[in-house]
């Protein structure tokens, strides 16, 4: 398995990112991509994970109606639409999957396979 994302940079406050984690090498249908960062000096944080066969999603309480996750199965690649980005959002941005029988919980532990993150910076 093998997920790349992209998307990250430099933004004001306020402003808005598009990230992207194209996956390949599953070998099942039905797997859950989740979205996680990491802030020098913290741990892992999880964001926002979705199912790719039903499409649902779960975010954490500080993003929701800000950050918006989507799946283009046809082009095996979740986004994570970032919008009103505050200067704590600043992390490197991981995405992570593992088969969607085990849910979308995100707890980092639980997730098999990473991405090798991509830098999100918010200036204020």
């Amino acid at each position: 398995v093998q997920l790349v994302e992209s998307g990250g940079g430099l933004v004001q406050a306020g402003g808005s990112l598009r990230l992207s984690c194209a996956a390949s090498g599953f070998t099942f249908d039905d797997y859950a991509i989740g979205w996680f960062r990491q802030a020098p000096g913290k741990e892992r944080e999880g964001v926002s994970s979705i199912s790719r066969s039903d499409g649902s999603t779960y975010n954490i309480d500080s993003v929701k109606g800000r950050f918006t996750i989507s799946s283009d199965n046809a082009k095996n690649t979740v986004y994570l639409q970032m919008n009103s980005l505050k200067p704590e959002d600043t992390a490197v941005y991981y995405c992570a999957g593992r088969s969607a029988r085990y849910g979308l919980d995100l707890h980092p532990w639980f997730w098999d396979y990473w991405g090798q993150g991509t830098q999100v910076t918010v200036s204020s």
